[in-house]
């Protein structure tokens, strides 16, 4: 999710998708991702790469590097980086912690550990993250992350980042209408018991001992 030269010039990149389109089906359906990542996301990396313009020398830095010190964002131009690099920077994790659907998914290596210990039990954190998604007003993210000291399930409101937090991603899931709606429509609580098959484990896993 780093920048990266395109035509000549540094700028962001919106990653492809890690699998094919209908690699999560039928949990998540292939038209969905289709518009998912190349018009919502595309359309963040676009926005992203037009407010860094009054602002270039961010592009020496990676989206993380700014989404965790919005500080030495111009004000001006601040909250469309918070809003369009949260929506880039957000969109490629999402990718990437999700893969072709397992029957009996459950975490792995240290992070399976990590929850239990943290959590009590992988299916009491199952019932906590799944209640804070569905918790979700409006538009916004459900995550696992780790907060310095131990693990926390939280929520960010639209394109908002736990980066800015202070904190570590481990795990999202996208609750703005635009992942789910084309197969779920309001049905937000079917969505979200449908992510837990495609969950990618073994990526979060790296995600948390890198971080912790």
């Amino acid at each position: 999710m780093n920048n990266k030269i395109s035509n000549g010039l540094k700028q962001f990149i919106t990653p492809d998708l890690p699998y094919a389109y209908d690699a999560l089906e039928p949990y998540i359906d292939e038209t969905t991702m289709h518009i998912h990542h190349d018009k919502h996301h595309a359309t963040y990396t676009t926005n992203l790469n037009k407010a860094i313009e009054a602002q270039p020398d961010l592009l020496e830095k990676n989206i993380e590097e700014i989404l965790s010190d919005l500080s030495q964002v111009k004000e001006e131009i601040r909250p469309a980086v918070r809003n369009h690099g949260g929506g880039h920077y957000h969109h490629g994790f999402f990718w990437e912690i999700m893969r072709a659907p397992r029957d009996n998914n459950r975490p792995e290596g240290e992070l399976a550990q990590a929850i239990d210990s943290t959590f009590g039990s992988f299916e009491k954190f199952k019932e906590d993250f799944s209640k804070m998604a569905v918790s979700v007003f409006g538009s916004g993210w459900c995550w696992l992350s780790w907060d310095g000291q131990k693990l926390i399930i939280e929520k960010t409101p639209n394109q908002d980042s736990p980066l800015s937090l202070g904190h570590r991603p481990i795990m999202t899931l996208d609750i703005w209408e635009h992942a789910y709606y084309l197969k779920y429509q309001n049905r937000r609580v079917e969505f979200v018991e449908a992510f837990w098959p495609i969950i990618n484990w073994a990526k979060a896993n790296d995600n948390y001992t890198k971080n912790k």
